[in-house]
């Protein structure tokens, strides 16, 4: 299995850049439930270390969950990274639509980790568009989280705390299974939503028909 690589990093580095962001999002194709955002920031003194624990570390869909918690443990006491979570909730992604939504909670999370200092900052995004008003370089790459090593570092703080936050979700609406499929549209999910109807978290915007049931 090809790793994600820090080769990028280490050039944007060489060509004068003195911090970079990057950020990924989770929970776009979800019924029920936040999208969450996790930015991390990082210098050089991040990548001169050789990070043996995070050796075998790649985007969060590709890992069991035992081994997402294990690489967030090593990345969060990592002190040469900082991060920072953005979530939009279900009101505010019917509101606004998912994307801009996910969009919104990339500029906050971006914001909850600038720099004290002025360090010529670049900023990288898994997926095809950049993000609207932000005041930095900025690089999209599809299929980042696979392929640059800070998005997918970004993938897995997201994915554990998003799923952090469903578990605790199911306790207070229980029978939908949100502690399984974490919001997204199974088989059981979508069974147990037109047994139940919708509860306070589920995106009354998305394709499920919800005008039959009673809320």
């Amino acid at each position: 299995m090809k790793l994600p690589h820090k080769t990028l990093e280490q050039k944007l580095f060489k060509a004068g850049y003195g911090y970079i962001c990057a950020v990924d999002e989770v929970g776009m194709g979800c019924l029920a439930g936040p999208v969450v955002v996790c930015s991390v920031g990082m210098t050089n003194h991040f990548y001169t270390k050789a990070h043996k624990k995070l050796h075998w570390l790649r985007e969060s869909k590709l890992l069991l969950p035992h081994q997402r918690d294990e690489f967030a443990k090593e990345l969060l006491a990592e002190k040469d990274l900082v991060y920072s979570i953005a979530l939009c909730d279900s009101k505010k992604i019917d509101e606004i639509n998912i994307y801009q939504a996910a969009r919104y909670a990339m500029r906050r999370a971006i914001k909850k980790i600038q720099p004290n200092i002025e360090l010529k900052t670049i900023v990288l995004v898994d997926g095809k568009n950049k993000i609207k008003d932000i005041k930095h370089d900025q690089q999209a790459i599809i299929k980042g989280d696979r392929k640059i090593f800070a998005i997918a570092c970004a993938s897995i703080i997201a994915k554990v705390y998003r799923d952090k936050l469903m578990k605790g979700y199911a306790k207070k609406y229980p029978g939908y299974g949100f502690e399984k499929h974490m919001g997204y549209a199974t088989k059981h999910h979508q069974a147990q939503l037109t047994a139940l109807g919708p509860c306070p978290i589920h995106r009354r915007s998305f394709r499920l028909d919800y005008s039959s049931i009673k809320t």
